[in-house]
């Protein structure tokens, strides 16, 4: 299948700036997602930034760069503009790789392609995977998801979901043995004519309030498909203190 992928790539990130030119074991991050994205068998690989150091630093990446505007509030946005400038066919299949996402496995990108291309009445494709701790199932940083029977989501939150009413109200350490709690992976597919309405939506009280833009989608009544996958990938880098996390885990690979 034919499926393209752009990574937004903002420099003035708010908790760390210039991240993305930060280097794991001499490769700078978003060189890293590049090459994840040529792994991945895309047809087409863009950079969509705000920023010419960034755009300088891929100069010999193979990939095309694409300038954007700094205004935009997600990656969603900055990937719709460079939709809108291209023109493309409205069923064409897109990939969000984020560009701080270094160790997102190229097979998962495929995966989530794949899902949104057989699956026509979805906007949108996304990722999970089971959460064995409990900690991490109350942990506000990660994002949990709920699938009815056929794997679209129903629901994105930063709190416990579903809730074990006959259990979390004590202090066990573990989960229930019949629990199933879904984090999120944020690696998204869409089409090119969603992409297009992105803008249009209308506000969102439940975006707002969990500050998930995945939540908007929902509440305006798009379908969201979503593919399991067994382990989560590594954490992308959010602070200074995740690259050192970062190289840590990329000296054991």
């Amino acid at each position: 299948m034919n499926f393209k992928v752009i990574i937004p790539a903002h420099f003035e990130s708010t908790r760390f700036p210039g991240k993305l030119l930060a280097t794991i074991r001499g490769q700078t991050v978003i060189d890293r997602v590049i090459n994840i994205a040529k792994k991945s068998g895309a047809t087409d690989i863009i950079v969509a930034t705000d920023d010419q150091r960034i755009a300088q630093s891929i100069e010999s990446s193979d990939c095309e760069v694409i300038m954007t505007s700094k205004d935009h509030q997600s990656g969603t946005a900055r990937i719709a503009e460079v939709v809108a400038k291209k023109n493309w066919v409205s069923e064409e299949v897109i990939i969000n790789l984020q560009g701080d996402e270094p160790f997102i496995p190229a097979e998962l990108v495929t995966t989530v392609a794949e899902t949104l291309a057989s699956t026509s009445d979805a906007s949108i494709a996304t990722a999970c995977f089971p959460i064995a701790r409990r900690a991490d199932v109350f942990d506000p940083n990660l994002v949990k998801v709920v699938l009815d029977h056929h794997n679209y989501a129903l629901y994105f939150s930063r709190a416990p979901i579903p809730w074990a009413r006959d259990t979390f109200s004590d202090e066990q350490e573990s989960l229930p043995d019949d629990y199933i709690a879904l984090g999120h992976i944020g690696l998204y597919g869409y089409r090119s004519k969603f992409l297009l309405e992105y803008s249009g939506l209308p506000s969102s009280f439940l975006e707002n309030q969990e500050k998930l833009e995945q939540l908007r989608v929902l509440q305006a009544g798009h379908k969201i498909i979503t593919a399991r996958t067994h382990a989560p990938p590594a954490p992308g880098i959010d602070t200074p203190e995740d690259l050192e996390r970062a190289r840590q885990f990329a000296s054991t690979l």
